[in-house]
């Protein structure tokens, strides 16, 4: 699915935060803790940080969530299910209304065609893992593509959960205020020294920016990036991004130990094969995670689908 294919990619952009934000917008970063700074090896520490990720996606399992996206032409609401099979998902909301009735029933139809035909949903998962393949492959370079420059241990908020509100669902509790913990703040600019091995990779010689590692557990909190020059791109398709675009994205750890991408926001201008415009201005905000139940296959992750949240 192609919002999957953005997240995904955004994701391993900036290896989890934002660009074109300032220290200030962002409103949760703390002054400096007092006394001198510690001896800190930022590389390393990006390295542990990289490592750990790796570590929580190897035992990650299958999930349910919701995503609210927002761009220049739609607004909408989907709940995701993930499954052995891949992820199934289903539009619920379109522009802070729920479906119509004729909506509704053209997402059952669609999701129907799926259950009763095995080889499209199995195309779709091989996308998935090729996406998935990509970001795996630009996650490892980040360690090496940047060189990374410690600035301070700061207080930083662990930002609450999303409220991403579907429709029928009880209505989401108000959050708890944000835990204060502390984040290495670490500045990174291109490493000219690094070979992009593919051209997907060649993304990463433009970018600079800013990223917070929660402390305890070292793990990506947020960060926030730039297009610092113009960058050609491949990711199923070949371009060039302009610079001067953003990305932001911010991890929440969802449950113990357990950590998601759960904000993203994006704005780039370029080229498709350097003719067709891009202008990208997307906002997406994922929330409300559960655990699949087990061994939940991806027609029964359908029918769940179509019960709504009073059939969970």
């Amino acid at each position: 699915m192609r919002w999957k294919t953005i997240r995904k990619t955004c994701q391993i952009l900036v290896g989890l935060g934002g660009a074109g934000l300032t220290v200030a917008s962002l409103g949760q970063t703390g002054s400096p803790q007092a006394g001198p700074s510690p001896a800190i090896d930022a590389a390393a520490l990006v390295r542990r940080a990289v490592a750990n990720h790796f570590a929580q996606q190897a035992a990650h399992q299958p999930q349910s969530f919701a995503l609210h996206r927002r761009d220049e032409r739609h607004n909408v609401v989907r709940e995701i299910m993930e499954t052995p099979q891949g992820d199934v998902a289903m539009l619920v909301a379109v522009n802070g209304a729920p479906l119509s009735a004729t909506g509704r029933q053209a997402e059952i139809d669609r999701l129907n065609n799926l259950a009763e035909n095995p080889d499209l949903q199995a195309h779709r998962q091989k996308r998935e893992q090729e996406d998935q393949a990509r970001v795996d492959s630009l996650m490892h370079l980040l360690p090496d593509a940047f060189i990374y420059h410690y600035d301070a241990t700061v207080a930083c908020n662990m930002s609450t959960m999303p409220n991403v509100q579907v429709p029928g669902a009880a209505a989401a509790v108000a959050p708890a205020p944000a835990v204060v913990s502390q984040c290495y703040h670490l500045k990174f600019s291109p490493n000219p020294h690094f070979d992009p091995p593919n051209i997907e990779a060649k993304v990463l010689k433009g970018m600079a920016g800013e990223v917070w590692i929660e402390k305890s557990d070292e793990r990506l909190l947020r960060l926030s990036a730039q297009l610092i020059d113009d960058v050609d791109f491949g990711w199923g398709i070949v371009g060039r991004l302009d610079r001067g675009g953003t990305v932001y994205l911010e991890q929440t750890e969802v449950r113990d130990k357990d950590w998601e991408l759960t904000r993203m926001k994006l704005s780039f201008t370029g080229k498709a094969l350097l003719v067709k415009p891009i202008n990208i201005r997307l906002s997406e905000e994922m929330a409300n995670f559960a655990q699949m139940p087990a061994n939940t296959d991806y027609k029964k992750a359908i029918e769940m689908l179509e019960a709504g949240p009073a059939g969970k």
